[in-house]
């Protein structure tokens, strides 16, 4: 946690909780601990171990280990049972779960309910395929050879997590590496590491054996840096910012770990004329405006037929200034505060700098004092310049910039014009009109007449910027799978040893 957020933060009795590394709770070796602040209230809510890299290299031992004990003689049958089994426990610790995660990012428990009473869904579907991995007889012009492959476990896997939702997405990485046969070493975000600990439990729990799952937490800089390119490792998730993505997968490099990188976004919401008019508003301000504008996905930019544009932007803001702001564990909130410190200014400051260089403020824009927490009231922009940073950038914020067109040549120019490419949308009542703008956009996920919306079984992930590599679907567990081709010989000829077969 940022020390300047710790340095004023009350204390009050704090939840304790400890490092996961072979199956047990243990202390970070050094002893030392730091705070964890609940983005509502203000306050000191847990108290984490402060890791260093001896406990990484004693995770990553544990998780090599584990390679060459019972988890690794497991069948795909065995695993599959274990799987479905976590399953069930995450689903009879939901209200648990969710709870911790709103005090620890300021989430709305409303979302997190959801969340964490739908993550059962991927360890059903992952353990669906976990026996099912397979490979094939490949025929050859070498008759006297049978030619066949198999889909090995990569091996130990080493994820990276955010603090935005935090164990959704580690579930997006851990059930198709469970499902492959591989171990995994997790990093959450320092700004929200309780859950993961949290969760730890129920892995033992279900029955996995030791060294299966490990969690390392850490306000060590070095850390992830050192669990990317550890030597230990065979293959790097992580989602994040881009720039930390690049860093990530620099340091992987080194030992030419493999990497998934699910990192930012800056994705438009295309809305034409002839789109149904409420369904359209209601998209945006889901696309926006939910998880306080803090996921990879949010539809931060409203590009609007300018024959619409002035109505569309009056629905969207009366709506925006009734967004009921507050504490996030009550379901009747709908917005609640910014995860921490830093990314509070950050916000702020894309603010004030987008109106130092001419933009409009429609909505928002103030930071209302509620609960003690860091707040950012849902925000609207217009009369932007292409080049402006508040277009060009991702703000991981409730910040929605318009920008109008006129033809629809325009609005896929507009909505290409991106460094990134994680998501988009079209709203439009034309089929053929939905399908090109869906063929053209630069875009891993494109929603027509929707937003932000995710299943286990299709694949999720960006172009460009937005990183590489696709996570859920069946994509993403021949991500944890190396293939390995077998030639038998068949005849017990003989052959010229000087010359290749």
């Amino acid at each position: 946690m940022n020390q300047e957020a710790l340095a004023d933060a009350p204390t009050t009795n704090l939840e304790t909780f400890e490092l996961f590394i072979d199956g047990k709770y243990v202390s970070a070796r050094s002893g030392k601990t730091f705070g964890t602040v609940n983005p509502y209230t203000g306050e000191l809510w847990a108290q984490v171990p402060d890791a260093d890299t001896e406990d990484i290299d004693h995770a990553v031992a544990a998780a090599r280990k584990a390679l060459t004990g019972p988890w690794g003689t497991m069948s795909g049958f065995q695993r599959a049972k274990l799987m479905r089994r976590l399953g069930e426990l995450v689903e009879q610790n939901a209200d648990w779960l969710a709870r911790m995660e709103v005090r620890d990012s300021g989430k709305l428990y409303r979302e997190m309910i959801f969340q964490l009473r739908y993550l059962p869904e991927w360890f059903n579907y992952y353990s669906g395929l976990a026996d099912k991995i397979e490979g094939r007889t490949i025929p050859t012009d070498k008759s006297n050879f049978l030619v066949y492959t198999q889909r090995k476990p990569v091996g130990v896997v080493a994820a990276i997590t955010p603090w935005n939702a935090p164990l959704m997405l580690m579930v997006f990485k851990l059930a198709p590496a469970l499902a492959a046969g591989c171990t995994f070493v997790i990093k959450p975000s320092e700004h929200a590491p309780a859950s993961t600990l949290a969760f730890a439990r129920l892995v033992a729990e279900a029955g996995f054996p030791p060294g299966v799952f490990n969690v390392v937490t850490s306000m060590n800089p070095r850390i992830g840096a050192h669990l990317a390119g550890h030597p230990g490792v065979n293959k790097v998730v992580f989602t994040g910012s881009t720039a930390t993505g690049r860093a990530v997968a620099q340091a992987a490099a080194t030992q030419l770990n493999g990497v998934v990188l699910e990192l930012g976004g800056k994705s438009p919401q295309v809305v034409f004329e002839d789109a149904d008019m409420s369904s359209a508003v209601n998209g945006v301000i889901a696309g926006i405006f939910a998880a306080t504008g803090q996921t990879c996905m949010a539809g931060s930019r409203l590009i609007v037929q300018r024959s619409i544009a002035d109505e569309m932007v009056r629905r969207i803001a009366e709506r925006a200034n009734t967004i009921r702001l507050g504490d996030p564990q009550d379901e009747a909130t709908e917005m609640g505060p910014i995860s921490n410190l830093p990314q509070f200014k950050r916000v702020c400051a894309y603010l004030e700098g987008a109106q130092a260089e001419g933009a409009t403020l429609v909505a928002g824009g103030t930071a209302p004092e509620i609960g003690g927490g860091w707040f950012v009231r849902p925000s609207i922009l217009t009369n932007l310049r292409p080049d402006m940073r508040v277009l060009r950038e991702e703000v991981f914020g409730p910040v929605l910039c318009v920008c109008p067109f006129d033809t629809e040549e325009e609005a896929i120019t507009m909505a290409n014009d991106t460094e990134y490419g994680l998501a988009g949308s079209v709203w439009t009542l034309n089929v053929q009109r939905a399908h090109r703008l869906a063929e053209r956009m630069h875009a891993g996920t494109v929603w027509v007449n929707s937003y932000r919306a995710v299943a286990p079984s299709v694949p999720f992930g960006g172009f460009g910027s937005s990183g590489m590599g696709r996570e859920n679907g069946v994509e993403s567990i021949l991500d944890f799978t190396e293939s390995k081709s077998v030639w038998v010989e068949l005849s017990g000829a003989t052959r010229d040893p000087f010359r290749m077969a």
